[in-house]
């Protein structure tokens, strides 16, 4: 599999975000934060992470839940997936939200998200009257049914 290089600046004291498993597409990072911070249910908070990068242009780099977080805790990632531009070069940051009933706190090092970064095509938009017809055509929210 080939690899793609891209430069990183860590400002924390915690390693880089790396993969779990030779399969694995996305890369857990690390709250970075002085004191412990505890998010109340329905309360969200941005986690600071010390990381910036320099992605290449055509690339973007997607901020995801774990899904250990979100299964045991109710926490997720609050604008899931949040995207990092290529043309972004200030902390990465990461939005959690706690949607159980429980308080749930994060402490430093705590891995509090995945990012995996994917290239993107960029669209130019032709503007047409009509569009070709399908089988679905405008069939939307739950239109083939429950089973």
């Amino acid at each position: 599999m080939s690899q793609l290089k891209v430069k990183i600046v860590n400002k924390s004291h915690h390693q880089l975000p790396a993969y779990a498993t030779e399969a694995s597409a996305g890369m857990d990072v690390r709250a970075f934060i002085s004191e412990p911070i505890t998010l109340q249910p329905l309360e969200r908070a941005l986690i600071p992470t010390g990381l910036y990068m320099s992605l290449p242009v055509g690339y973007e780099c997607q901020v995801r839940p774990r899904s250990g977080l979100a299964a045991k805790h109710g926490v997720t990632v609050a604008n899931a997936p949040g995207t990092i531009d290529a043309d972004y070069r200030g902390e990465i940051k990461v939005i959690l939200i706690n949607l159980s009933r429980e308080p749930f706190t994060v402490n430093d090092g705590e891995r509090v998200a995945q990012l995996v970064v994917a290239r993107h095509e960029v669209v130019e938009w032709e503007s047409v009257g009509t569009l070709d017809d399908t089988e679905r055509s405008d069939g939307g929210f739950g239109h083939t049914g429950v089973k």
